[in-house]
């Protein structure tokens, strides 16, 4: 099948952010989030929480790296108490709209139904601060949302999401130099093979797996029926990232040369996507066998990638 990329909306909040930061000389979402090394991977974290992207990775992980490839920089703050947060909020935004996050997404209650922690990490861009509260560019589908500021500095605290400080910000973006995409892309391979070869230091939960090993541990899980948590975070999250990722990343592959990559990122997009449906309909035995496909092509694709190709 052709691949044809993808455009629409989905949960793409750094690389949104990003771009908003950017502003007129932002390379596409899709460059952004290929930069980042996310699509080159599966891990499931101790043994039990499955995410499309590499193991030992989250995205913090992946920030500098990009950045530098994008021939971005920025200036990072984090940590303290609210009332330090707030100050340097203030100050920051004295020269622009301010990058936040990671923040807890279940206290935006400008978006239906988060009443609460849900676990669930999010990017904004913040626009300005008065005493009626936060005014931001929320790309989960909210321009221009307001929150009172006790809810975002609630957010912002990020308590309960398993990385990131609390209250980091980035301000200061400065274009170091002019790259184009396809540059990009190629400066980005290195660590997409890094990751992709599991090759990571960070310390992980006992338990964990990744790539091939974290396909086969799933699907076993989803052949004994998948419980309410873990279906939901697929169906909402995991699964359309993780498609939207390898589809961006065939994209970007092919348009920098690497053309049998880009195929097997393709057909990584299609048997990723492919578990949309049948989770939602609880065929879980489809998908376990969807997942059973995609296992083998972690291997395939680092082995294109170290050829070159």
């Amino acid at each position: 099948m052709h691949h044809v990329p993808y455009v629409g909306s989905g949960p793409y909040c750094y690389a949104n952010s990003f771009a908003m930061m950017f502003g007129p000389q932002a390379p596409s979402p899709a460059v952004i989030e290929f930069s980042t090394s996310s699509p080159f991977g599966m891990q499931l974290i101790g043994g039990a929480l499955p995410f499309f992207d590499p193991y030992g990775w989250d995205p913090e992980a992946g920030f500098d790296g990009a950045l530098e490839a994008l021939g971005w920089t920025c200036d990072v703050s984090k940590g303290g108490d609210a009332e330090d947060a707030l100050s340097r909020l203030r100050l920051g935004l004295k020269d622009g709209p301010v990058w936040i996050g990671p923040v807890e997404m279940g206290h935006l209650r400008h978006q239906p139904g988060m009443t609460g922690p849900i676990e669930a990490d999010h990017y904004v861009v913040v626009l300005s601060l008065d005493e009626e509260g936060v005014l931001m560019h929320d790309p989960q589908g909210y321009p221009y949302a307001t929150l009172p500021t006790a809810d975002f500095m609630t957010a912002w605290e990020a308590r309960t999401l398993t990385y990131g400080e609390p209250f980091t910000m980035r301000t200061g973006f400065r274009r170091r130099f002019e790259v184009s995409e396809v540059d990009v892309i190629r400066a980005s391979i290195p660590a997409a093979i890094h990751w992709l070869s599991m090759a990571t230091d960070r310390p992980m939960p006992r338990g964990s797996l990744g790539n091939a090993d974290a396909a086969h541990a799933l699907a076993e899980r989803l052949d004994n029926g998948c419980d309410t948590g873990l279906r939901a975070h697929l169906i909402h999250f995991a699964v359309r990232v993780g498609a939207r990722r390898a589809a961006d990343a065939a994209t970007c592959l092919a348009s920098a040369g690497y053309r049998e990559a880009a195929a097997i990122a393709g057909q990584q997009a299609q048997l990723i996507g492919a578990l949309q449906h049948p989770l939602v309909v609880r065929n879980d035995r489809a998908a376990a066998d969807t997942l059973r496909r995609l296992a083998p092509t972690y291997d395939r694709l680092l082995a294109a990638l170290h050829n070159g190709g």
